[in-house]
Parts: C-alpha cells; structure tokens; sequence
C-alpha cells in the first residue's frame, strides 16, 4: 500500500470535550485528572510549584493552571514532567475515573505502575515535608518504615 493511499481514521472525540474544554466550559476531565496526578507527584517529591516552573521553564502561575487542569499539557511537556518527576507516563492516567478509563485503550490491567495514592497519603506527604528539622522528618520515616514491616507483607495482622 502507497503512502498516497493511506487514509486516518476518524478519532471519536473524548467523552464530554470540544477543544479541551467541556460542553459547559470548563476544562476537560481527564487534563484535570493529569494536572491532579502532576500535583501530586510533585508533593510526594516536596517540590513547590515554582520549583517546579524552574525546571520545565514556565512560571509557577503556568504550573498551577497545568495543576487544575485550565491549561492542557501537551506531549512534549508531558515528556519533560516524566524526566523530572521519574515517573512513566502512564503515572499521569493511573486510577482514571470508570468513565474515564473506557474512552482510553491501554495495554495492561490498568493498575498502573504506582501503588493507587489517595488524599490520605497526600495530606501526609505534605505534612511531613512541612516539618523543618530534617533529623525530626528522618526519625518519622524510620518509624513509619519500621511499623509497616511490623505488619509484615499482607497488610494488617
């Protein structure tokens, strides 16, 4: 088959979007969902925002608008958010809401290359960055580190 003769095949459009955006105007489910996944991952590494903007070359401001999903991150920036926050890129569309995830075709299980991390595990990264006495934060890791093996593998004994 000629180059001449290959044809694209219509993409449907994701659910609910017109140019990124939703009926209503506000900003797509799933770019909400990637920005969310940025602030997280950008927590658990206890970067700020304009530490963040430093490394990809935008301002804070741009991080915070990619972070609630106003402006869409596009493929080379998502490229860019992998090298600096170490993760795959499919970290970004782990734990996609049900309705979500059918409008995205994957490869695997859709378990997702991380452990699924909640609010929970959020507020605890933040706050545990939040204590400034680095010998204080390295005996709270210990402990946490030593209270899950005591727990062993299967989770609670």
């Amino acid at each position: 088959m000629s180059k001449a003769s290959v044809r694209a095949l219509p993409v449907p459009p994701s659910p609910g979007r017109r140019g990124g955006r939703s009926e209503d105007g506000t900003p797509s489910p799933i770019d909400r969902h990637v920005g969310a996944r940025v602030k997280l991952r950008r927590i658990l590494l206890g970067l700020s925002q304009e530490q963040l903007g430093g490394a990809l070359g935008v301002t804070f401001q741009q991080v915070q608008k990619y972070e609630r999903g106003i402006n869409r991150i596009g493929a080379s920036r998502l490229f860019d958010l992998t090298r600096i926050l170490d993760v795959p890129v499919d970290f970004f569309f782990d734990d996609l809401p049900d309705e979500l995830r059918s409008a995205v075709p994957t490869r695997h299980d859709g378990t997702g290359a991380l452990a699924q991390l909640d609010q929970e595990a959020e507020t605890l990264v933040t706050a545990y960055y939040a204590i400034a006495d680095r010998k204080v934060r390295s005996e709270i890791y210990q402990l946490a580190k030593a209270l899950a093996a005591a727990e062993g593998p299967g989770g609670e004994d």
